[in-house]
């Protein structure tokens, strides 16, 4: 389906979403001025950005210790939020382990037709099945990220170091420069920040520190870096342009980004050509009467307003909203707030929405398919593919609905994976159309042709699958976690016990 020619769907909502525009500006006023801590379209973000000192006198506590006249004038400028940053430790995974990797390692080539420019050519191979990596023997990974849409990866080691390789055209790597990298590599400027998440885009990465602040590298040319420009990229880790409270959730896009701060609320930037950033419009303007634009929102934007449509239409909004976990398509996005509600919004193609219809959502809707019997509701964690969405529920039960195959019918609302019902599924991975589960004690993947190796069958299995099958090579390995890029699969395996290391002693080793 053509996404610029179903657009001319959204003409037929337009006074449905005049009248909630009008409605979410009267009743969110108070929530802007508190919360919008830098609203910006295309070349005016500086001027927009706010001042979130507001008028703060709060004087230091008497004591008999003298209090420096530098950290008095610090406690005096510093807002509320900046203060409550310096008690804020967030914390990662706590289950650390060995790194597999299962996947294509032809970083230049992997999703494209042919080599771009100063490529390095036909280099690295398709690993079929999972190999641990020559160059991380000892050392413990606690945590693995990447994105749908992303050629490149992040993991987190003890001690916070983060390490990144893969494609690094736009510098989405954080190494200060352009040149890709094939095996795990220190981002040293991070060293000293203690890492505790990260997400990738197409071509940027945010990385999540454990004061709750946001650093962001790679493609900027749509704002999703955050740093109140458009610069044409950003090789080295930059903190994102953002005053408010300490972040505790990232998720990135193809081309935007969302932060999650430690109260709930919602903030996003960069491209909002379908309305993926969740502020009612898609953003488009005509430079000249035949040139298409987009107003992108540079630093991040709070997402005030989130609502719940009726078969009818009739809109209302969704009150006391506390976002807990957010994951990105490549331009769709599904959150879960803390009272177990999923929303959606963006790009509505294939039902990867779950509203049984392909319409755009401009602001976060509620997905009513959760909404009902006690064997569906409460929904606990949200994973996105390219062009699907999945939930796992608070009965662990797997949902799915969008498309992952390139050709048969959409789900258009979200049902039960019925080859796991009965399977207690731990974590998934989505990689553009694969999946990849751990569920029980073992892992579950599959996805259409073609592959690079990410189900990680193995060498003399079938390369692709369009059912759920067993991991063979992982049989009595324990998977703690999974993350899944563009056409590879990251996992952490469990090596506590002698028995644990010789399993994993079997599998291959990976050295380019």
């Amino acid at each position: 389906m053509n996404p610029k020619k179903r657009k001319a769907d959204d003409d037929e909502g337009s006074d449905t979403k005049e009248s909630f525009e009008r409605q979410s500006i009267k009743s969110e006023t108070a929530d802007i001025n508190a919360s919008n801590y830098g609203s910006s379209e295309c070349g005016n973000s500086t001027d927009q950005q706010k001042s979130d000192n507001g008028g703060s006198s709060e004087q230091p506590g008497t004591s008999n210790e003298q209090v420096p006249e530098e950290q008095c004038k610090d406690n005096i400028s510093q807002s509320p939020e900046q203060r409550e940053r310096k008690h804020i430790r967030l914390e990662g995974s706590k289950l650390p382990g060995v790194l597999l990797f299962s996947g294509g390692t032809n970083w230049d080539l992997i999703g494209r037709k042919e080599l771009p420019k100063n490529a390095k050519g036909a280099v690295g191979r398709n690993l079929w099945g999972p190999h641990r990596i020559a160059s991380l023997q000892g050392i413990k990974v606690t945590s693995v990220f990447s994105g749908s849409c992303a050629v490149h990866s992040v993991i987190v080691i003890e001690g916070g170091q983060a390490f990144t390789w893969g494609r690094n055209d736009k510098g989405q790597l954080g190494h200060c420069d352009n040149k890709r990298r094939d095996i795990p590599t220190m981002v040293e400027t991070l060293k000293d920040h203690n890492i505790v998440s990260a997400a990738c885009g197409r071509g940027h990465t945010l990385f999540l520190s454990e004061r709750g602040l946001v650093y962001s590298s790679g493609d900027n040319k749509m704002g999703q870096c955050g740093i109140g420009s458009q610069n044409t990229a950003i090789n080295i880790p930059t903190k994102i342009t953002f005053k408010g409270r300490s972040i505790c959730k990232v998720a990135c896009g193809a081309e935007f980004s969302i932060i999650v701060d430690v109260k709930g609320g919602m903030y996003s930037f960069g491209c909002p050509e379908y309305g993926q950033l969740g502020h009612n419009s898609d953003g488009r303007y005509f430079v000249t009467s035949n040139k298409l634009s987009f107003r992108c929102e540079l630093v991040p934007r709070r997402i005030i307003a989130f609502i719940e449509k009726t078969r009818e239409g009739h809109v209302s909004l969704v009150d006391d909203v506390q976002i807990i976990n957010v994951a990105c398509g490549i331009n769709h996005s599904v959150a879960v707030d803390a009272k177990k509600r999923c929303f959606s919004w963006g790009f509505g193609g294939y039902g990867r929405l779950g509203h049984a219809e392909q319409k755009d959502e401009m602001v976060p809707r509620l997905i009513k398919a959760f909404d009902g019997p006690r064997n569906v509701r409460g929904v606990k964690k949200v994973f996105a593919g390219g062009t699907y969405s999945m939930a796992v529920n608070e009965l662990d039960v797997l949902f799915f609905w969008g498309q992952n195959k390139r050709a048969g019918e959409a789900t258009m609302y979200p049902k039960p994976v019925q080859d796991l019902v009965g399977w207690q599924v731990r974590d998934v991975g989505c990689c553009n159309c694969s999946i990849v589960c751990v569920a029980d004690e073992s892992v579950i993947s599959w996805g259409p042709s073609p592959t690079y190796g990410e189900l990680c069958y193995g060498e003399s299995r079938p390369k692709s699958s369009t059912t759920p099958q067993e991991v063979k090579p992982l049989d009595g390995i324990h998977i703690h976690s999974v993350a899944c890029g563009y056409g590879h699969t990251l996992l952490i395996a469990r090596d506590d016990t002698d028995e644990d290391r010789n399993k994993l002693n079997q599998l291959p080793e990976y050295t380019p």
